[in-house]
């Protein structure tokens, strides 16, 4: 796995050795020209950071600031290692649980934010993605304009989702890419 593109381009990152299924670099490569520039300048957020690659992507490509939170206490050493290698500044790595640390940001701190949650592995996976869909926090941490890239289980539906319209949706093999904005009241 590298950075695909930008100031760090073809550096490769490490992933974490267990916890993790890092988006692949074709997937990357699609969102990335999917969003275009708005990346640039944009504050971004990439939950379930596992490698951080969402988010090095993010800023190899002009992104002024991104947020990793991850759980797993050796995705976080990954992330900062990766950080390191390819000399890039505006990375802040939280070793916190993705709803917790959800619940406490400011409204509209992010343009961008990115998920990819487990995937739906059985209940517990499944609970934790429509949580996250439901429960108001990523679209309250969403700027007006901003984009939620959600990555998921292209064989098992997402659930209804109230507060969010898809704009656009691709499907990478078992891969879901979901391109969502906030229905704001």
């Amino acid at each position: 796995m590298r950075i695909i593109s930008g100031k760090a381009g073809s550096i490769p990152l490490r992933v974490p050795k267990s916890l993790t299924r890092p988006t692949t670099d074709r997937v990357r490569e699609a969102m990335f020209s999917a969003l275009g520039d708005i990346v640039i300048g944009a504050n971004v957020l990439d939950l379930f950071a596992g490698s951080g690659s969402l988010g090095i992507e993010s800023l190899s490509r002009g992104a002024t600031s991104v947020t990793f939170v991850e759980s797993n206490d050796a995705a976080c050493k990954v992330i900062t290692g990766n950080l390191e290698k390819a000399n890039l500044k505006g990375g802040k790595v939280m070793r916190q649980n993705v709803s917790s640390y959800l619940s406490r940001t400011s409204p509209g701190e992010f343009d961008i934010i990115f998920a990819d949650p487990p995937y739906a592995r059985d209940d517990g996976t499944r609970e934790a993605l429509h949580s996250l869909l439901d429960n108001g926090s990523p679209q309250r941490a969403l700027k007006d304009d901003g984009i939620f890239v959600l990555e998921s289980l292209a064989s098992d539906p997402l659930p209804e989702m109230p507060l969010w319209k898809t704009v656009k949706e691709k499907t990478y093999g078992t891969t879901r890419v979901s391109y969502l904005v906030a229905i704001r009241p």
